[in-house]
């Protein structure tokens, strides 16, 4: 009467019929929707993540860009200081140098001074000794003449 194919049918439906009674296709549809929204929340967060590490990305190259020309401004102020320095080392050495040479002009012209006027008393110690010799009587007017022309010539050769 009734063959296998049959009693194969009747126990889907009656398989079936218990499926939609225990509302199954709800359940699967509710796990497949909770499903969903745990995804999309998830992609929510991963696009909130990445906005939140681009927005930080972009905030540590803005950092860097700021550092780096902070650091390039540093270089310049120092680069400045040398060359003021090196400026000033350079007027000060020459203010030295300035300072020692008139100082070494000084002295020479001093030792100049000093040795016309050890001339000049070479020269009077001896005219005053050709003038005693003089007065004394022991040289005549002929020696006195040529002493004193010895006396000239010693002094002008000295003042040259």
């Amino acid at each position: 009467m009734f063959d296998a194919t049959f009693w194969a049918f009747v126990g889907l439906i009656i398989f079936l019929a218990i499926v939609v009674y225990m509302k199954v296709p709800a359940m699967v549809t509710k796990a497949l929707d909770a499903r969903g929204d745990k995804i999309r929340h998830e992609l929510d967060e991963a696009r909130r993540l990445r906005e939140e590490a681009q927005g930080l990305l972009a905030d540590y190259q803005r950092k860097r860009r700021e550092a780096e020309q902070e650091a390039a401004d540093m270089v310049e102020a120092a680069r400045r200081e040398a060359e003021h320095l090196t400026a000033e080392a350079k007027v000060r050495t020459e203010e030295y140098i300035a300072r020692r040479t008139i100082l070494a002009e000084q002295k020479i012209a001093q030792a100049e001074a000093d040795a016309v006027n050890e001339v000049r008393a070479s020269a009077v110690d001896l005219a005053v000794a050709a003038a005693d010799r003089l007065l004394s009587g022991k040289v005549t007017t002929e020696k006195a003449a040529s002493l004193f022309k010895a006396s000239l010539a010693d002094v002008k050769k000295h003042m040259n």
